[in-house]
């Protein structure tokens, strides 16, 4: 067992990445915010969600994922978003099943065929959610607006949620995207752990790791949040720091030294 496990009696660790969708943390804010997602695919629309790097984003997704009722939804996700127009398309084809063709058109009537044919035999409907979407390539996201437009766009047989940094939103705001910002019905936006949230997420992550009381001090807590600025990924990883130093110094309390020392250490030089 890794030393700071048994330092602090914890029976796994508290801030891996490794937890079921059932079991994930989400403050009341990202709560709020999968019922709205959750509202907008039930009702067949289309969403652009953004945060900035680690406030939580693919936390919420995962969250959506298990708030779908799998016999009802068919969720597609793709976080390999640099790929070109023709390579994309040929991942959401083999994603859904479908079997790729040779040609960008041909690959593309294979997704929208696919599409079709779930709705007419009244199959899940599909969800495609796609990641870190402020990457995609121009020719890609020209297009994306065609893969939302069934019998004369009158019908919503695909939902996409695009997903990206803070940025992406105002790529979409340009002209020349007008067509797909226009098709997306709601906009959603991921903001910053509060204080408030830091101290419930540290006190559930170690509540799930066996331990039910406060290891970090008030005080240690506050500066541990305005290190992290308020993100999920660097408070796991500051604070798992601060776990490892405190049980090289034996300390079962974490207090604002300790939490002082490894922020300073982790934005040295060295540890770039």
């Amino acid at each position: 067992m890794t030393a700071h496990l048994e330092f602090f009696a914890l029976s796994i660790e508290p801030f891996s990445k490794e937890v079921e969708d059932k079991d994930l943390w989400l403050p009341p804010s990202k709560k709020s915010l999968v019922d709205e997602l959750v509202d907008a695919i039930e009702a067949r629309e289309s969403v652009v969600l953004t945060g900035e790097p680690g406030v939580g984003k693919t936390c919420v997704l995962r969250a959506l994922r298990h708030a779908l009722p799998a016999d009802r939804f068919r969720l597609t996700y793709s976080h390999n978003a640099t790929l070109g127009r023709r390579d994309f398309y040929r991942q959401l084809c083999l994603a859904l099943g479908a079997s790729p063709s040779a040609t960008a058109a041909a690959i593309f009537h294979a997704v929208a065929q696919h599409v079709e044919d779930m709705a007419r035999e009244r199959r899940a409907h599909p969800v495609f959610l796609l990641d870190e979407a402020h990457l995609l390539h121009q020719d890609t996201l020209d297009h994306l607006h065609i893969l939302l437009n069934y019998e004369w766009d009158s019908k919503a047989l695909l939902s996409l949620v695009l997903v990206g940094l803070s940025d992406f939103d105002d790529r979409l705001r340009v002209r020349r995207n007008r067509s797909l910002a226009s098709r997306l019905h709601r906009r959603f936006v991921i903001d910053p752990l509060t204080p408030e949230d830091t101290t419930d997420y540290l006190r559930s992550r170690f509540a799930r790791a066996g331990c039910n009381r406060d290891v970090f001090a008030a005080d240690a807590v506050t500066i541990l949040h305005e290190a992290a600025g308020g993100t999920l990924r660097d408070l796991d990883r500051l604070a798992t720091s601060c776990l490892r130093a405190a049980t090289r110094k034996k300390r079962k309390t974490i207090e604002r030294d300790i939490v002082s020392r490894v922020i300073k250490a982790s934005s040295s030089p060295e540890s770039a």
